[in-house]
């Protein structure tokens, strides 16, 4: 189909007054047959965990002080505020107010949701504040004074736009602008394609450019390094998903970061890594794709290629992450799925690195991570210390924050239990999982099984209502992760829970993602399907009883599961969903996903990208289970003409399906606690009903 033959292309006017008449009607609708005792009843205890006073109230530190933002039932919209050390290992820190979100949207009469600071350094007492108009990912930019606790009367403002600003120098009267300033100055993905130097008392359309991409790439930005000995400026230029440039911009000339357009350059004082996702041939030999290697950055410049491979890829293992400390790089890496972290420390002179596991169990600490639980590692203070962010976090085990440092070995010297989540749900009878399943071409596909134990055991009550969820794109890997929702709506409630990890996603690297790029695609859906039937074959559920759930990429999976499989599935949630591939690049951000789903305007890539276009792969001849499509007018990334359009076409073949759209949201889908909860809510009611009664 296109727009010009396309019935419901109509429905694309995102904001039209047909169209949200239509998206009302449709709402009303869905409240009337969801909007039952139990969504009621699910919806509040969703809304109770989302605005809990006893949530780890997650901080960045800068400087003496440590940075929050916090949201619960008085401050549905959040306040940003800040508290030190000292007060925030009490049980209950004292907080300094910097914003009040709700006070500022009261004041102004704008839906605003915060999008975070960009806080002036080495000073403090600055801050570059970005604010969304309803969770749209366009912002706007302005600059807040951090002693009065202010907006800056005539200070830095960017108006509504995709973009940023950020400070280019320690002065604070520079800025660099990557935003939208006129007709040419924005990509055909939606983002900004120049980067501008804009001083403080000058206007911004004046402001000189640094770098101009191309109309065709995805997007531009700069950045200034304010590491205390290593200041310097950074341009990039994304052409698309896994093809970038990185700049040093040296008095006004640019030199690019010599390494495949593919990899992923980082700077750290006087460290080049380099993250590749294909073989490099470089210096003689073979840089394995998937690995990490280093050199110093002085060298790289004078034309060594000597790199040290920090990681390299086997089979099972792949690097999903690295944080710097002062004097350590801590890499976090997954193995079939479960992680470990690894300590390595740059020699001083021209020796190897060194290499150490961070083995919390066998350290001074006695601590150790639950089995099949989620473990990360984020610096402090890189600049300054090498203490650590130590996150853990399970499906059945709520998370925890602690503070772990490191001595200039690399060895553990303490671990202070800082933070921790209380228990949501229940987990008594309940067990977590690995499983295999075999998909179409032989490959094993890992997934995770939340249910009642031991499930061999558990033959009287199954099948199980089960809601298995995946993604699969973007190299994102699904990992283990606490829920509250879906232990409270999902679990307590007798379901069971099952995370797919399938390729396109990042679980085994780059290798995983680049199995189902372009026209390999199909091979997620497979793995998918497999999961189903993998499910099926250990007695865990059946048809009838197995529902699933996905939303972006993972909407795309789900409408590929409506018109591929509809005969494994009781019911279908798809959420914020990609669905119309033919018109998914001409539609807000879609330019931008090229690189992962191919170009549909080129009749031979079509040819494949027809084949998991849900709007086109639909047959009003089949079979179809219930669907519940959500999405948010004010999603500026996946349009929400694409769920709009799904959901016209099989009404109109007389499907059993159910729309939701909330006008505020964001491509997240809710702008604040009480809407998240609401959406959440309608989607468990919707499952429970077809799945559970």
């Amino acid at each position: 189909m296109t727009t010009s033959t396309d019935p419901h292309a109509w429905l694309e006017d995102v904001e039209g007054d047909t169209a949200l008449d239509w998206v009302r009607g449709h709402n009303e609708r869905a409240v009337s047959a969801l909007e039952t005792a139990r969504f009621t009843e699910m919806r509040e205890e969703i809304l109770e965990v989302l605005d809990s006073t006893e949530k780890i109230p997650g901080v960045v530190q800068r400087g003496e002080h440590l940075y929050n933002f916090w949201t619960d039932a008085e401050h549905e919209r959040g306040l940003w505020r800040r508290t030190t050390w000292e007060s925030y290992r009490t049980d209950d820190p004292e907080w300094e107010v910097l914003l009040d979100v709700d006070a500022l949207a009261r004041e102004e009469g704008v839906g605003w949701v915060w999008h975070g600071a960009h806080v002036l350094r080495p000073s403090l007492d600055r801050a570059l504040v970005a604010l969304s108009r309803g969770g749209a990912d366009a912002d706007v930019t302005r600059e807040f004074d951090l002693v009065t606790k202010t907006f800056v009367e005539d200070g830095f403002t960017r108006e509504e736009s995709k973009g940023a600003l950020q400070w280019a120098d320690s002065s604070g009267d520079v800025v660099y602008a990557y935003t939208d300033v006129g007709e040419g100055s924005m990509t055909s993905s939606g983002y900004p394609r120049t980067v501008r130097r804009w001083v403080r008392g000058t206007a911004l359309a004046e402001a000189p450019e640094v770098f101009a991409g191309e109309h065709t790439d995805m997007s531009i930005g700069a950045a200034h390094d304010f590491t205390p000995g290593f200041e310097r400026d950074f341009v990039w230029r994304a052409r698309a998903f896994y093809d970038s440039d990185l700049y040093l911009l040296e008095d006004g000339e640019l030199t690019r970061v010599d390494v495949p357009r593919s990899a992923e350059p980082a700077i750290h004082r006087e460290w080049l890594t380099v993250e590749l996702r294909e073989d490099w041939e470089v210096g003689g030999r073979t840089l394995p794709g998937g690995g990490l290697v280093a050199i110093r950055l002085a060298d790289f410049r004078a034309g060594s290629r000597d790199f040290e491979v920090l990681h390299a890829p086997t089979p099972t293992t792949a690097l999903i992450g690295g944080t710097w400390t002062r004097h350590h790089l801590v890499l976090n890496v997954l193995d079939d799925v479960t992680n470990r972290l690894e300590v390595l420390t740059p020699p001083a002179g021209d020796g190897p690195w060194e290499r150490r596991p961070l083995d919390l169990a066998t350290s001074a600490t006695g601590w150790h991570a639950p089995r099949l639980a989620t473990v990360s590692a984020g610096a402090i203070d890189p600049d300054e210390s090498d203490a650590l962010w130590l996150t853990v976090s399970g499906f059945l085990t709520p998370t925890t924050l602690a503070r772990l440092d490191l001595d200039e070995s690399g060895a553990v010297v303490g671990l202070e239990p800082l933070k921790a989540l209380p228990a949501f749900f229940d987990t008594e009878g309940l067990h977590v999982e690995q499983h295999f399943a075999t998909s179409d071409d032989g490959t094993r596909v890992p997934y995770f099984q939340v249910s009642p134990v031991p499930a061999a055991d558990n033959e009287d009550v199954r099948p199980l209502p089960t809601l298995l969820s995946g993604y699969g794109g973007f190299e994102i890997p699904r990992l283990p992760a606490y829920s509250g929702a879906i232990g409270r709506a999902w679990l307590a409630r007798g379901g069971a829970y099952v995370v797919a990890n399938i390729r396109g996603g990042g679980e085994y690297g780059p290798r995983w993602h680049q199995a189902a790029l372009k026209e390999k695609r199909h091979r997620a859906y497979e793995d998918f399907a497999a999961v189903a039937r993998d499910l099926f074959a250990r007695g865990v559920t059946d048809v009838a009883h197995l529902g699933a759930q996905g939303g972006s990429n993972g909407g795309l999976l789900m409408g590929n599961m409506i018109t591929g499989y509809p005969e494994l599935f009781g019911a279908i949630v798809c959420q914020v969903p990609l669905l119309d591939m033919k018109r998914y690049s001409h539609l807000l951000a879609g330019a931008s996903w090229m690189a992962e789903y191919g170009d549909p305007d080129d009749p031979e890539q079509w040819e494949f990208i027809r084949t998991f276009s849900a709007y086109h792969r639909f047959d009003p001849a089949d079979e179809h289970p219930p669907v519940l499509f959500t999405t948010s007018t004010r999603d500026d990334r996946v349009h929400p003409g694409h769920a709009r359009k799904m959901m016209a076409l099989m009404a109109g073949a007389g499907k059993d399906v159910t729309y939701y759209e909330n006008i505020e949201g964001g491509h997240g889908g809710a702008a604040t606690n009480a809407q998240a909860a609401f959406m959440s809510a309608l989607a468990y009611e919707f499952l429970w009903q077809r799945l559970g009664d």
